[in-house]
Parts: C-alpha cells; sequence; structure tokens
C-alpha cells in the first residue's frame, strides 16, 4: 500500500507539471528622426548645429560700410531635414552681445526667398517662435540690421540668430 501511494504521487507531481503553460511577447523599436536645417539662398539646405558651423548670412551691398539711418536686410530660409519624421516648434534667439554698437537688428517671417524693405514690411511679426508641420516647406526669415546716429565710425560687430526645434507632432 505505500508503494501504491508513492506510485499515486509521483503521478499526481507529472500530472501538475503537464497543466503548465507560458506565453512571450517581444517587442521591437527604433527611434524616428527629427533635425531642422537651413539655407542662406533658399534652395541649398544644410545643418548647422552650432556657431562655429554656422550658416554665413551674406546681408546687401553696404553691409561693410554702414552710415547712420541705414538698413540692410538678408533671408535665411529653415526646414525639417528630409528623414524627419516629427513636426517642430521653433524658436529664434538674437544673440546680440557683439554686435556693432549703434545698430539694432529684427526679423520678420515671409513666404518668400526675397528679403529686402518691401519684403520686411510685408512680414509677419508673430515673435520668436514658428512651426515646422511638412517636409520640404520652409519658413523664410528676413532680418534687418539698422543704424543709427549712435553707429561709431571704423567700428565691426555681429549678431548670431539661434533656431532651437523642439518635435511636437507626428508627420
Amino acid at each position: 500500500m505505500l508503494a501504491g501511494g508513492l506510485v499515486l504521487g509521483v503521478g499526481a507531481a507529472i500530472t501538475l507539471a503537464a497543466w503548465n503553460d507560458s506565453e512571450v511577447a517581444t517587442g521591437t523599436f527604433a527611434a524616428g528622426n527629427f533635425g531642422i536645417e537651413g539655407s542662406t539662398n533658399g534652395t541649398e539646405f544644410s545643418e548647422h548645429e552650432d556657431e562655429a558651423n554656422a550658416a554665413t548670412l551674406e546681408f546687401e551691398v553696404g553691409a561693410d560700410s554702414l552710415s547712420p539711418d541705414d538698413s540692410v536686410y538678408e533671408g535665411f530660409a529653415v526646414r525639417l531635414i528630409s528623414t524627419s519624421d516629427y513636426a517642430a516648434d521653433v524658436t529664434v534667439t538674437q544673440d546680440t552681445s557683439s554686435a556693432l554698437v549703434g545698430t539694432t537688428a529684427s526679423y520678420v517671417y515671409t513666404d518668400s526667398t526675397t528679403c529686402d524693405a518691401t519684403t520686411f514690411a510685408a512680414g509677419a511679426d508673430d515673435g520668436a517662435a514658428f512651426s515646422l508641420t511638412a517636409l520640404n516647406t520652409p519658413v523664410f526669415v528676413c532680418f534687418q540690421v539698422s543704424a543709427d546716429d549712435t553707429l561709431v565710425q571704423g567700428a565691426t560687430g555681429s549678431i548670431t540668430w539661434t533656431f532651437d526645434a523642439v518635435s511636437t507632432t507626428e508627420l
């Protein structure tokens, strides 16, 4: 009888083992792409990720010999990189700490690669931010630098504009 109980106990253990079950699931993930790039002519875009590699704005003739009451203009286009999976909110900051004394800088958003007094006057002054919501659709920025009567003869200076983008909705 003891032997029969041992056999019954072993049989019960085997039966319990047959009722175990498992499920396994695996997920594979990949990061999306996101970025912005700029262009000084509105057609040839590349990334300028820091001040050492900044795009050089070629302000119109006269920018190197300003006099009081002069204003010069230059455009810059910003768009999403072609592989971006997300739209962007872009904030513009303007560093005038090295600006030429006696000048002020401002900018507006336009829908044109042209940047002159007429374009600037018609541009939208939407503050320091804009959105990029589609691939291959840049926002054009028209910069104006104006001199006043406190301009110091022979002096030089520079202004740096930075475009900081934060990803938003998936495209």
